[in-house]
C-alpha cells in the first residue's frame, strides 16, 4: 500500500490517480497512526515551506515520517515542496525541516535583465547523473512539469539522480537510502510521470 500523506495543503486527488493509474494501491493517510500500516509513503506539496512543515507538526504526523523513515526503513517520495521538505531548511522560512537528508532549499537568483523568471513553470528534459530505480526505463528525452521558486542543494552530490536546467543546474531528482524526491509534479506529467511512479511502486 502506498500512502500518500494529506496534511491539509494540497488537493492530492490527482496524484492518487495516476498512482492507480500505474496499478499501485494507494490511500489518502492523515494521522500518525495510519502511517504506521504503510509500505510506501508519498509527500507532496505545494505552497509555502513553513506551511508545510507546521502543518505536519500540528498534526503528529512529523515525528511519525521520521520514525517510519529512518528506523523501518519504509521508502519515502517527496514531490514539489514535499521534497523541499526532506532536508534541514529553507531560505524561505524560518522552521527546520524534516532532516532526512542533509540539504536546504534555497530559491532562485538571477540578474536583472535575465529571461528566466520566478518562479519556474513548465516542462523540462532531466539530465540523469547517476543511476537509480526511479529513473529505471525512463525514456532518454524525459519531460516533467516544474512549478517552484525554490530548489534543494544536497552537501553530498552523491545524493543527486538527476538535474535540470534554469538558468543553471538545479536537483530534480534524489535519493539517499530509502529517501527519494523529484522537484516537479510527476501526476501532471503524463506518460513520463507515469514511468517514474511506476518505479517507485515496484521499489
Amino acid at each position: 500500500m502506498i500512502s500518500v500523506i494529506d496534511y491539509g495543503v494540497c488537493n492530492l486527488g490527482s496524484m492518487l490517480n495516476m498512482l492507480r493509474k500505474v496499478g499501485a494501491e494507494a490511500e489518502l493517510v492523515s494521522t500518525a497512526a495510519a502511517l504506521e500500516r504503510a509500505g510506501k509513503l508519498v509527500l507532496p506539496g505545494v505552497g509555502a515551506f513553513d506551511n508545510g512543515i507546521g502543518a505536519l507538526r500540528e498534526r503528529g504526523l512529523a515525528d511519525a515520517l521520521r520514525k517510519r523513515v529512518l528506523q523501518d526503513k519504509v521508502p519515502l517520495l517527496g514531490v514539489c515542496l514535499g521534497m523541499q521538505m526532506l532536508g534541514r531548511r529553507s531560505e524561505e522560512g524560518g522552521m527546520e525541516g524534516l532532516d532526512l537528508i542533509d540539504a536546504e532549499a534555497r530559491r532562485f537568483r538571477f540578474a536583472p535583465d535575465s529571461r528566466n523568471k520566478v518562479p519556474h513553470m513548465g516542462w523540462n528534459l532531466l539530465a540523469p547523473r547517476r543511476d537509480g530505480p526511479l529513473l529505471c526505463e525512463l525514456a532518454t528525452r524525459s519531460r516533467f512539469y516544474f512549478c517552484h521558486s525554490y530548489h534543494l542543494v544536497c552537501a553530498d552530490p552523491g545524493d543527486v539522480l538527476a538535474t535540470a536546467d534554469y538558468g543553471g543546474e538545479f536537483v530534480a531528482v534524489l535519493q539517499h537510502d530509502n529517501v527519494y524526491g523529484v522537484q516537479f509534479h510527476p501526476e501532471k506529467s503524463h506518460r513520463f510521470g507515469m514511468a517514474l511512479l511506476h518505479n517507485f511502486a515496484e521499489l
